[in-house]
């Protein structure tokens, strides 16, 4: 199925009443006009865990059939290591790991080889039983040669991916189902990490989307909550310090990061449940943890350190609406926030009663990133008090209320306030509010 399929108005309709618990159907239709442009290769790697296949498979079928329904092939690569533990213990073989990769002797692997295939047909079969398209690829992608034979046996590292298979899988409108299996330049058969497999796979086709399905849904905060994003480049440093990060954890986001470094900036990983892949595609909340580099926050007192034509086109298209012509002549910046690429910005003023948040601005592309909360968490962290006002019904003031002490509702403006603060400064606060004039156009 081409991807300009969506554009068809049925499946858009059918899109928009599927995921209407979802999201808004504004902002699936912003991520459908973004996915059919890609090419059908760069959609979407999608890795599944062999506990996945063995707990979820009804899930993880009916939300890949959902993709293709709507005309986004994913390109599914998936392993089985619960699987494997359990046949190579019925065959008497014990298991032995050296730095996390299973040592394989040519007893295990053709236990290896049979689970892999079995596995594979079994997710193949159970697409097809539910209506969508599927190719079972069990080998000629990954090219690999031994990583180290006396070490770890006949486990492989891939030298070369062939997309072959995978491109003529994609042009008979068929998911490409690959299982992590290499063979060497002479034929020989090699068991290849899944993560791995996965990770040089992604590196040649340059994916807008590495979707990693997972029992937990996400990556887990101390309080063993689902983390919503990492932008890494503000937030990595910083993560990666937290006593709460054990060594399985540790380990996947230096992956992340590295798998990210080699990829083009917009593309991203997502770490979510099979039942929930849709969500976490197609809506800016998202359902697990969401992955990106980032970008980094621009810091400046002085609006001469701005593009500001490209800042104006941000708050402009964020608010819907224009700025007053004399904006940045007549507005006395304390300090602006504002992302690399001028997709996110806060914007900071000085007044008689302190610092106020003017402008709170994301575009729409860049919402469900976690670009906004990034730039946002710059500001906090140098800002320890801060006054702002927001109309009534603005669809931000959810955020508002978390990231506030408090909040004074008035007939118009809703007033917020982080820091200390006794009655004498929010009463303060309240009359700047009230008396700030406005500094975009109203709509016509």
């Amino acid at each position: 199925m081409n991807p300009s399929h969506v554009h068809d108005p049925q499946t858009r309709q059918t899109i928009v009443r599927l995921l209407s618990s979802m999201g808004g159907a504004k902002e699936i239709s912003q991520y459908l006009k973004r996915f059919s442009q890609l090419d059908a290769a760069r959609f979407a790697v999608v890795k599944v865990g062999g506990a996945v296949l063995r707990d979820d498979l009804d899930s993880l079928t009916s939300s890949l059939a959902f993709l293709q329904d709507v005309g986004l092939t994913p390109i599914v690569i998936h392993g089985a290591g619960p699987q494997l533990d359990a046949e190579l213990a019925a065959a008497g073989i014990a298991k032995q790991t050296i730095d996390g990769l299973r040592v394989t002797s040519p007893e295990a692997l053709a236990i290896v080889r049979r689970v892999f295939h079995a596995q594979n047909l079994k997710l193949v079969e159970a697409l097809q039983a539910g209506d969508a398209r599927a190719t079972s690829i069990v080998s000629g992608v990954f090219e690999a040669d031994y990583l180290d034979r006396e070490r770890f046996g006949l486990v492989g590292a891939v030298k070369r991916v062939d997309l072959a298979p995978i491109q003529a899988s994609l042009q008979a409108g068929s998911i490409p189902v690959i299982a992590s299996l290499g063979e060497t330049v002479g034929g020989q058969i090699l068991n290849v990490n899944a993560d791995f497999a996965a990770n040089e796979l992604v590196q040649v086709l340059q994916p807008y989307k590495i979707v990693f399905l997972t029992g937990t849904g996400g990556l887990l905060d101390a309080d063993g909550r689902v983390i919503d994003s990492i932008n890494l480049s503000t937030e990595y440093d910083h993560l990666m310090q937290q006593p709460w990060i054990d060594g399985g954890m540790r380990v996947k986001i230096e992956q992340i990061k590295d798998l990210l470094d080699g990829l083009p900036l917009a593309s991203s990983v997502s770490i979510t449940k099979p039942a929930e892949l849709a969500k976490e595609l197609f809506t800016h909340k998202g359902s697990g943890t969401l992955v990106r580099r980032g970008e980094r926050v621009l810091q400046a007192d002085h609006w001469g350190a701005f593009d500001l034509p490209r800042l104006r086109g941000l708050i402009e298209s964020a608010f819907g609406r224009r700025l007053l012509p004399d904006y940045f002549e007549t507005t006395k910046l304390h300090r602006a926030y504002v992302s690399e690429n001028y997709r996110a910005a806060v914007i900071l003023t000085s007044e008689a009663a302190g610092i106020y948040l003017d402008k709170f601005a994301v575009l729409d592309e860049a919402q469900g990133e976690g670009l906004g909360r990034a730039v946002w968490q710059v500001m906090r962290d140098a800002n320890p008090r801060l006054f702002w006002r927001s109309r009534r019904g603005n669809p931000v003031n959810p955020f508002y209320y978390a990231e506030s002490d408090g909040c004074i509702k008035q007939e118009k403006w809703k007033v917020y306030w982080y820091g200390p603060a006794g009655f004498d400064l929010l009463e303060r606060y309240v009359e700047t509010c009230a008396a700030r004039p406005a500094s975009l156009e109203e709509p016509a």
